[in-house]
């Protein structure tokens, strides 16, 4: 542990608040006083004028720590943009302030848990957020450096102040320095962007749910999903000083072009492109179904760091793992930042480096994510509906139906999307990582839009990811995770799995604008008739496709369940011999030859959300 943690734990045990250990603790232990804990407010100068005030904004960095020790104390942040408009965790907590403006709730556990265990919390609102001046530019330099800033700050290299304009300089001399950032979506999201900036100080982070490229948020290999950053924007600035952000919105939808296209507002939100950057080690979790933040963002952050990581795949939507693995989640986080934070060595860094939750409440613990030996494996679409390994010819066409979707497109496609099979599998068959689909398309209109679906045919009982809590339910009663106060409880909603049973999986979805075809930077004119090929990503999973199922590939042209269609949509002809799927496989697929019976009822999931909570 750090010097200064270490002396204030032995100076509360002397002091007979607390009977003394037998023997020196493994990790850090809940000694200290919350209801006694420091509760302060410190604006921090981010260097900045994004509401054009005139003045550097500063954003409201919400601290609580312990009040016993003076020094040495490691920070864990959470830097949101959600603290007053939309509320975090399952139960939407906001910040509360008594009459004074010094804070009292702090949303969430951390601080109920890990302030009477010798951490500080710190709570930052994004600027153009809440208490912050300065204007939201989601996932860009503004937001990044508002939680940048605060890690300097908290190591001696930034400018706090006690107001937030005008005010005293405050400085952090109670801090070690050591910071480990955690959030769930957005708040996981900013956590991304810091780490890529490299900044010294920032030891750890622990993404949730989280986006590290907001080019996919918005946008796929040139398809839209119909919703813009400026919309965000004006959400969370709702509530803020009242400062005047028409300008920064504006300039948001003027860069989010319409076409899809990747460009410099999207450049500059891409932390995927700077993962070389991280030094701080990652513990990312992520629901494998979660179709608002959806996996390619996990798999393509997860494939880039070089840092020690690990990582956890539920079931679920768009969930945070104390609201599915409670117990485990908690433990796992305790022993995370005594280690990374306090330098603890408790091991857990070690072992295996992936959990995967095969069905609810089943996990399964595997030494690497991908999966060790699984192989990129190029299955090929055959004239007669079958995915296999060998060689094809002869040519497929549908006809585009932006008003049909997936779930259609798996049970009764009629002409809207292609299907091909494995057929019955005699074993199980892995797959684990990133696919793509690379299509050699003909467009009988001059724009097109081509999607893909990797499903596991087969009856099976998964999370309820498309119903309301995305694969949990919650209860009434409560349990506890740490010590509460009259204004801030440590007590939260017990949640079970909520299953539901299915006839088919999709396991893996993608989506491209052909014209795109060429690069993402640049959309081309098509030519009706003539041939393009294009190679577009599959999201990132792992899911076992188990023996007596079946393994399919499905095109088609616009998945109405989320992309937006072409201006002319149209008939759309692939030439098999050049059209394949690259899937990551434990196992080997067999020759294709018959497609197993299904039940035709469909399970239908919530489509992609334009919210980030």
């Amino acid at each position: 542990m750090r010097l200064g943690v270490v002396s204030g734990i032995l100076a509360v045990l002397l002091s007979g608040t607390v009977a003394p250990a037998a023997a020196a603790p493994a990790g850090s232990e809940p000694v200290y006083d919350y209801a006694k804990a420091v509760r302060e407010t410190v604006w921090v100068d981010i260097g900045r004028d994004g509401d054009g005030d005139g003045r550097s904004d500063r954003v409201a960095a919400d601290i609580v720590r312990p009040g016993e020790v003076t020094s040495g104390v490691p920070v864990i942040m959470d830097a949101s943009p959600y603290y007053s408009c939309c509320g975090r965790g399952n139960e939407s907590e906001l910040k509360t302030y008594d009459s004074a403006g010094k804070p009292v709730k702090f949303p969430l556990f951390y601080d109920n848990y890990f302030v009477p265990r010798g951490y500080a919390v710190v709570q930052v609102d994004l600027a153009g957020t809440n208490r912050s001046a300065g204007c939201a530019d989601v996932g860009g330099p503004s937001d990044v450096d508002s939680a940048r800033k605060v890690v300097d700050w908290l190591n001696g290299r930034a400018t706090g102040y006690s107001a937030k304009t005008g005010g005293s300089a405050v400085t952090a001399g109670w801090s070690s320095g050591n910071v480990g950032m955690i959030g769930k979506s957005y708040d996981g999201t900013i956590a991304n962007g810091v780490a890529a900036t490299g900044v010294a100080g920032l030891k750890t982070i622990v993404p949730i749910s989280a986006i590290s490229s907001w080019y996919d948020y918005y946008r796929s290999d040139g398809a839209t999903f119909g919703f813009n950053p400026d919309g965000l924007a004006r959400t969370v600035e709702a509530r803020n000083g009242g400062q005047n952000c028409s300008a920064q919105n504006q300039a948001l939808a003027a860069g989010a072009t319409a076409n899809g296209d990747y460009g410099p507002l999207w450049a500059a939100r891409d932390y995927a492109a700077n993962a070389r950057n991280v030094r701080a080690s990652v513990l990312l979790s992520h629901g494998v179904n979660d179709l608002n933040v959806k996996t390619i963002h996990f798999g393509q952050w997860w494939d880039a760091l070089t840092v020690e990581k690990k990582i956890w795949l539920s079931q679920t939507g768009h969930v945070d793992p104390f609201d599915y693995r409670r117990a485990d989640w908690v433990d796992l986080l305790h022993r995370w930042f005594d280690h990374y934070l306090l330098g603890v060595d408790n091991g857990v860094q070690n072992g295996p480096q992936a959990s995967v939750e095969r069905q609810p409440d089943q996990w399964a613990d595997q030494a690497r994510y991908p999966a060790v030996n699984a192989v990129a494996t190029t299955l090929r679409p055959g004239a007669g509906g079958t995915l296999g390994t060998a060689a094809s010819s002869g040519t497929a066409s549908f006809t585009d139906n932006p008003n049909v979707g997936e779930d259609t497109w798996v049970t009764s496609p009629g002409s809207a999307a292609l299907t091909y099979s494995t057929g019955t599998l005699t074993s199980d068959l892995q797959v684990s990582g990133t696919s793509s689909v690379t299509v050699t398309a003909t467009p009988g209109t001059s724009s097109a839009r081509v999607s893909a679906l990797l499903v596991d045919l087969g009856a099976a009982t998964i999370r309820n990811f498309g119903g309301s809590g995305e694969g949990i339910k919650t209860g009434t009663a409560e349990n506890c995770w740490g010590s509460s106060t009259s204004g801030d409880d440590a007590c939260y909603r017990i949640t079970s799995a909520d299953v539901k049973k299915v006839s088919y999986t999709i396991l893996s979805r993608g989506w491209a604008d052909l014209a795109n075809y060429a690069s993402l930077s640049q959309e081309r004119p098509l030519t009706p008739g003539t041939a393009y090929t294009m190679t577009f990503r599959l999201a990132s999973t792992d899911h076992i496709v188990p023996r007596g199922h079946a393994l399919a590939l499905i095109i088609g042209g616009t998945d109405g369940s989320f992309i937006r269609g072409p201006a002319q949509p149209g008939r759309v002809t692939l030439d098999l011999a050049r059209t394949s799927v690259s899937v990551p496989l434990l196992g080997i697929p067999p020759a294709a030859t018959t497609h197993p019976a299904r039940d035709t009822a469909a399970f239908v999931p919530s489509a992609g959300r334009a919210d980030l909570r």
